[in-house]
């Protein structure tokens, strides 16, 4: 299978045409931003951990059941997925406080949560991919009630299957993110599952081995990537 012409270039992806209908190339690129794009760098080979770790996780996810986009895993950098028809929404699944949660409500970081609490975030980056509730997407038009229910329930199990993976791996998942997508009317998962999109901590130490290390300049950045990768594919 070939690459063919551009279809779109995200902050951390680029999306192309192949030679089957339905069918698109996408590469994983080693830039990194953060706050809604104001921060910029690189990080030496993400694109090809990144990768790695999406076709991994996905393959996990497919083995319980939850339908994903993920055909094959072309090189190092590129994986062959299913064209979808995305839902406007981000699903954003916390298991402990963390992030913007911390800033909201006040309690600490790292408080483990009793249940998982689910976010959605409207995606529209000139409203800085704004929190919603079903109110709010109701209004908007952004997903019907049954879309809706599916999301939770799709991102509930998902939450439970890599919890329970990345625990055998002594990595605790705090939260990630999920987008979904439409093929031929059913919904599936999408974009990437990564550091870049998860929050991930040692289980022993509870050092962050996340994109927070960029965000936070705290070093060590490529490590943490490396080390995931070597985790997640054990």
């Amino acid at each position: 299978m070939t690459s063919g012409e551009l279809i779109y270039e995200g902050k951390a992806k680029k999306v192309f045409h192949s030679d089957e209908p339905g069918v698109v190339i996408v590469e994983f690129k080693d830039d990194a931003t953060a706050f809604n794009g104001e921060k910029k760098g690189q990080i030496t080979d993400k694109g090809i951990a990144n990768a790695a770790i999406s076709a991994r996780l996905f393959q996990v996810l497919e083995s319980q059941g939850i339908a994903t986009h993920f055909r094959e895993q072309l090189d190092a950098r590129h994986l062959v997925v299913d064209w979808l028809e995305m839902v406007p929404l981000e699903v954003v699944v916390r298991n402990r406080v963390a992030g913007s949660l911390e800033k909201r409500i006040g309690l600490k970081e790292g408080t483990v949560l009793e249940q998982p609490v689910v976010e959605l975030y409207f995606k529209n980056d000139q409203l800085g991919d704004p929190l919603l509730n079903d109110d709010h997407i109701r209004v908007l038009g952004l997903a019907d009630p049954d879309v809706l229910h599916q999301l939770r329930t799709q991102s509930g199990t998902a939450n439970a299957i890599l919890q329970n993976f990345f625990g055998q791996r002594d990595l605790i998942l705090v939260d990630f993110k999920l987008e979904f997508g439409l093929r031929h009317g059913q919904l599936v998962l999408g974009d990437e599952i990564s550091p870049d999109t998860c929050r991930l901590w040692d289980g022993k130490t509870l050092k962050k081995l996340d994109k927070d290390r960029f965000r936070r300049d705290l070093g060590g950045v490529e490590d943490a990537y490396h080390e995931v990768l070597e985790r997640v594919l054990s």
